[in-house]
């Protein structure tokens, strides 16, 4: 079985052919989030550069969806990690994947949206694409190529173990007629999980209930290693943070990001919290409008010039400054990946950490 990934849109696309792949020059990657960059990728499946209406290129790239998978989770981690933490991944990665492929009337809308003068309410989905089936960058799964997967060959191998041993394997939920779970991830919880519907639509899984997560507070290098790849390590601070903003710089971010001018920012009000302390529903008080704003990624977008880590943070005033103190890094639902990978390396099986992230949903081999 074969899946079409969108790998970048570009006024004009450079790439290569080479002995062991395509090599695309510039490929644009975290994009809007603090890690925002481009580098060179290498890929293996067959390149189409489409042209498009509006002058630009799209590359395309078609591929196996088991080499895919042993491309995604080195994107997402590193080649280097555990055996049973890729083993953990390839499976919630295949289920994600294959969920909307299997079963189109399971997609879900490609974008929420509750829009009047004081409210917007906002989610964003992965089936928002025309022409290919996932993108290659985090709004869907990453996915950048072999380059990391194969710099290491004895690493190299084990992800090809991983997936081999799981191979078809996906978690289904076994009340809903063995349906494909929608195994979402990300990489810190900051405590404990979040549920579905507070960061999507309003639908709730039973297999994605909130649960209690104390292994993601770590700094232990060797682990963080495994989960965090080379540019995910600059980031330190994901399990406890802090942003300070001036009250005029604050208003600009909001303004810019927004598209709204709410004047002075008098105040940043939670109005909904879901179990994991994540806000996702915001109101900003300000001098000239005030407005409720949603869900987690879009208040995330409107008090960064990236993206905060999460939207579980607490609003402190020091004089006329804004402090934000967070935890978390990412939306929080279902697979807490350094979470995971604490609990690899303490000895867990991947079954016991699928289980233990996604409790209810039962492994089953569909292909």
């Amino acid at each position: 079985m074969n899946v079409r990934v969108g790998i970048m849109t570009a006024p004009h696309i450079s790439c290569e052919q080479r002995p062991e792949g395509v090599l695309l020059h510039d490929v644009r990657i975290g994009i809007g989030f603090h890690w925002d960059r481009t580098e060179d990728q290498l890929f293996e499946g067959t390149m189409e550069i489409r042209d498009n209406a509006d002058g630009t290129q799209t590359a395309i790239n078609t591929l196996d969806v088991e080499d895919y998978l042993s491309s995604v989770i080195t994107s997402e981690m590193s080649a280097t990690s555990s055996l049973e933490l890729l083993k953990a991944h390839a499976v919630i990665s295949r289920s994600w994947l294959l969920r909307p492929m299997l079963n189109k009337a399971d997609a879900p809308a490609k974008l929420g949206w509750s829009d009047t003068p004081d409210r917007r309410i906002v989610w964003y989905e992965r089936d928002a694409h025309v022409g290919f089936d996932v993108c290659a960058d985090d709004h869907c799964q990453r996915y950048e190529g072999i380059t990391r997967r194969d710099a290491h060959p004895e690493a190299a191998a084990r992800v090809r173990a991983a997936v081999e041993a799981t191979r078809g394997m996906v978690l289904v939920d076994p009340t809903d007629n063995d349906a494909i779970c929608d195994t979402r991830f990300y990489k810190s919880c900051g405590g404990r999980t979040e549920l579905f519907e507070n960061a999507w639509a309003p639908h709730h899984y039973r297999y994605l209930e909130s649960v209690e997560c104390p292994y993601c507070n770590t700094k232990d290098a060797r682990v963080l290693s495994q989960v965090l790849n080379n540019y995910d390590q600059e980031t330190q601070d994901f399990y406890r943070w802090t942003v300070r903003y001036k009250a005029d710089e604050l208003a600009a971010i909001i303004r810019d990001r927004s598209g709204i001018d709410f004047g002075d920012i008098l105040e940043l009000k939670p109005v909904k919290r879901g179990p994991s302390g994540r806000i996702y529903e915001l109101e900003i008080i300000g001098s000239k409008h005030r407005m409720v704003v949603g869900k987690e990624l879009e208040i995330r977008k409107w008090l960064s010039r990236t993206h905060l880590y999460s939207s579980a943070f607490d609003v402190e005033r020091d004089g006329t400054d804004f402090v934000l103190r967070g935890k978390g890094w990412g939306h929080g639902v279902g697979l807490c990946q350094i979470g995971a990978a604490v609990m690899a390396d303490k000895g867990f099986s991947y079954e016991q950490i699928l289980t233990h992230y996604f409790p209810g949903a039962e492994l089953k081999r569909i292909i």
